[in-house]
């Protein structure tokens, strides 16, 4: 394997290895990332690394027990395997990624692919309407949901996270969909409903009407 790098020029050994930490550090390569100022989709290098340097990967990914996973239909180059770090998310993030799927699915049945844009203001909307949300989160609860879905390529959104203000669009890709499917969704969203209720019914046991 190493010769094979060695047959490349060094800027292309580098960014083959930049890109091969890429798919460990975010699991999934889209073929278009949005620019981060303008949100206007643009071709992703390390997407084409991949589909040139696609049998290599492979070989050097099965050692570290992955696989690189195509899929056409969607334009993404994908880990999988038991040598990717699973990562826990706690259960706001995971309604707030429900969350997403929600808006994403609702906004490609209606309007088409030109209008999967989302913002602060509609995810605290559908997290309401929901009945999933009806706490103010924190501004740390925000960031870790928002950061661990851009980190693997579920969102994008112009500037630093700390700038991210109620309208400010948040794009979402298509890869929510590896992540979250329209079964799962409707599993988890039914889990936390039950979940919801059984805590009001506590709370009615614990504060009846009338009491002092």
């Amino acid at each position: 394997m190493e010769n094979y790098l060695e047959t490349l020029s060094i800027t292309e050994a580098d960014k083959l290895k930049k890109t091969i930490a890429a798919l460990f550090r975010q699991t999934c390569i889209l073929q278009e990332k949005y620019d981060p100022v303008t949100l206007v989709p643009r071709d992703n290098e390390q997407y084409e690394i991949c589909a040139r340097h696609r049998v290599f990967i492979e070989e050097y990914l099965s050692i570290m027990g992955c696989e690189l996973v195509h899929d056409s239909e969607e334009h993404i180059f994908r880990l999988v395997g038991e040598g990717v770090d699973v990562e826990t998310l706690s259960k706001t993030t995971t309604i707030i990624v429900l969350l997403t799927k929600m808006i994403y699915r609702d906004k490609i049945m209606g309007h088409g692919l030109a209008a999967t844009v989302t913002s602060l203001e509609e995810l605290r909307e559908y997290g309401k309407n929901a009945n999933l949300l009806n706490q103010r989160l924190t501004e740390a609860e925000w960031n870790e949901a928002l950061s661990v879905m851009k980190k693997h390529q579920i969102i994008d959104y112009p500037g630093a996270l700390r700038d991210l203000e109620n309208r400010t669009p948040i794009y979402i890709y298509s890869t929510i969909n590896l992540y979250c499917s329209s079964a799962m969704m409707n599993e988890l969203l039914d889990a936390y409903r039950e979940e919801l209720a059984a805590d009001e019914t506590i709370e009615e046991d614990i504060h009846p009407d009338g009491a002092q």
